[in-house]
């Protein structure tokens, strides 16, 4: 008992470190603030949020292999640190290169690595058979940080002012994350899960034999530029979406106060974040991509007449499952695929197809303003990229004993 209780301790600590770590998707509050109270411009105000996340995107894959080498605990520690002094930093902050290296860069940096060492060591504590449920879970924390931290941030803004909340938050992270931070570790040398109860006379869970490949081994196969491929396409149409809603609400259904559709995408984002770990969990995760890449092409070719609020409501949050799906299933393909002995390092340069994606998406939705002066044709192109996602979907089997011990017989 004592191993389980410490696997669900370590899976609680990493899902409210995840709801600290999620300060990033309060930044549509302290965005606005800064345009209304500092006067900035809102190009001016996007510049910090913008560093930040490509900030965390190299920052997870380097914090991936260091977790990897050091265990998790140093990393985490030194990542929820970073994220508070990084907040506490941008309180003192008053131009946009200022705020671009406290918020963009420092805690932007945190984030990264603290976020990257939750899984690999969440996982090291739980059976095979429940990785999606894992991934799930953790990744539902970081979801779901928008749906409390948005009204608290800007309560905070209203009372005391941004650089005030700043400071605030960032104590707040520094006196609830980092002690949390402090309990995450790996499992002892030769600790071996308990297996999954089943019910009387039902043979018991089996999982793949694991394999350990390094990521110069996971970048010999085909299966990585498939999941690669799958990811930064389907990523694009999810972060779209998430980024442009309050607009597309405004032009296309005349709603220009729909601003509680950021809150409905936390949740079913979140909520999808879970549900599809959990289903991978009993259909496999490629599957769980299947029904959801089918779900968001569909979802994407529709869009454009969604032009009233419930068919908007409904638009955003299947589109906010199938990008939550994303988050909770590639960590545990990527864990079955390629092992966790280098899932750190394996994941994070997985993880660069979510940047591109995001990048990909920008770059679709301002070719259609161009083009059309509306969303019509980011629509059509995000419903093809997940058409190609499908397409992979169908194709993409695991790798066999056989090929894993040809590239790397020294780790299988």
């Amino acid at each position: 008992m004592k191993n389980i209780d410490k696997a669900m301790r370590i899976l609680l600590a990493g899902f409210c470190i995840n709801l600290c770590l999620g300060i990033l998707y309060a930044w549509s509050v302290f965005n606005k603030a800064l345009v209304t109270d500092m006067g900035w411009t809102a190009s001016q105000a996007s510049q910090p949020y913008a560093t930040a996340t490509i900030t965390f995107s190299i920052c997870l894959l380097v914090a991936g292999i260091l977790q990897d080498r050091m265990g998790p605990r140093l990393i985490l520690i030194f990542g929820t640190v970073l994220v508070g002094l990084g907040m506490i930093a941008s309180s003192f902050a008053e131009t946009v290169f200022m705020l671009n290296i406290t918020f963009g860069i420092m805690t932007g940096a945190g984030i990264g690595f603290g976020y990257a060492c939750l899984a690999p060591s969440a996982m090291k504590w739980f059976h095979p058979s429940k990785k999606g449920m894992v991934n799930g879970l953790i990744a539902a924390g970081f979801g779901l940080a928008a749906i409390y931290l948005a009204p608290v941030t800007s309560a905070l803004i209203s009372m005391y002012g941004i650089q005030t909340s700043f400071l605030v938050l960032g104590v707040a992270i520094l006196i609830i994350a980092v002690p949390l931070a402090t309990t995450i570790n790996n499992p002892p040398e030769g600790y071996q899960p308990e297996e999954p109860k089943v019910k009387a006379g039902k043979a018991p869970v089996t999982t793949r034999k694991p394999m350990d490949l390094n990521w110069k081994a996971m970048l010999k196969t085909p299966q990585f530029y498939s999941l690669w491929i799958m990811y930064a396409f389907a990523a694009s149409a999810g972060l779209m979406i998430i980024g442009n809603i309050t607009t597309i609400a405004s032009m296309q259904a005349n709603l220009p106060n729909a601003v509680y559709l950021a809150s409905l995408l936390a949740v079913f984002n979140s909520g999808g974040r879970v549900a599809a770990g959990m289903l991978s969990d009993k259909i496999g995760g490629v599957k769980t991509l299947l029904i959801a890449f089918v779900l968001q092409g569909a979802n994407m070719a529709l869009f454009s007449m969604y032009d009233n609020e419930v068919m908007l409501i409904i638009g955003t949050a299947v589109a906010a499952v199938g990008y939550g799906t994303l988050l909770a299933v590639f960590p545990s393909l990527t864990a079955e695929f390629y092992g966790l002995k280098n899932y750190g390092t394996n994941y994070g340069v997985l993880y660069t197809s979510w940047g591109i994606g995001g990048a990909i998406g920008a770059a679709v939705v301002g070719f259609s303003m161009t083009q059309g002066g509306d969303y019509a044709l980011a629509y059509t192109i995000s419903a093809a990229m997940v058409g190609v996602a499908i397409i992979l979907a169908l194709v993409t089997k695991p790798i066999s004993e056989e090929k894993a011990q040809q590239l790397s017989p020294a780790t299988v």
